[in-house]
């Protein structure tokens, strides 16, 4: 029996092999102050299911990924090395990022990662579908390996626009937190 799925086996999808440090890569502003590498994005390499992965670093002493939802996309994170905290819906699951730790994170699911420890508090994220990296893009500033980091510097004015753009959904009301 043959389903509508089954490729002919002269039918190949692309392949790539890229180091760490070789995809695009920004600076985070507040609260996070740390950097993104974006790796692979299905779009720059033609694959037929949409997603994108990279790293992020968030920066020891408090920093963090602030609360937010995806609202269209589905995301993995795979802690890789520091140690932190994992908030789920707005806290009401409370766990510890620690290196192996690997979170899946539904849709319109609040969730937040806090660097409570003294070292780079790094993870592995996949989002599906793909965008989270026009997000990073336009928030960020260009990273080079290597370069210092700079002072800690602000979100845009417009974050909220950029947000609504990309990935994720509206944040709620002041009454409403």
């Amino acid at each position: 029996m043959m389903n509508d799925k089954t490729r002919d086996d002269a039918t190949t999808g692309p392949a790539i092999v890229r180091a760490l440090e070789d995809g695009r890569s920004y600076w985070q502003p507040v609260p996070a102050n740390g950097f993104v590498r974006c790796l692979i994005d299905s779009a720059e390499i033609g694959a037929e299911h949409p997603f994108s992965i990279g790293t992020q670093t968030v920066a020891p002493g408090g920093c963090y990924v602030r609360t937010h939802a995806h609202d269209r996309h589905e995301e993995v994170i795979y802690f890789l090395s520091g140690r932190g905290q994992i908030e789920i819906d707005d806290a009401a699951t409370v766990a510890r990022a620690e290196p192996g730790t690997i979170v899946f994170v539904g849709y319109n699911r609040r969730h937040s990662f806090i660097n409570d420890g003294d070292e780079p508090l790094t993870f592995l994220w996949l989002l599906m579908p793909a965008g989270i990296e026009r997000f990073f893009e336009r928030i960020g500033r260009r990273r080079t390996p290597g370069d210092p980091a700079p002072e800690p510097f602000p979100r845009p004015d417009n974050v909220a626009q950029i947000e609504a753009e990309t990935v994720f959904a509206a944040q709620p009301s002041k009454g409403e937190e």
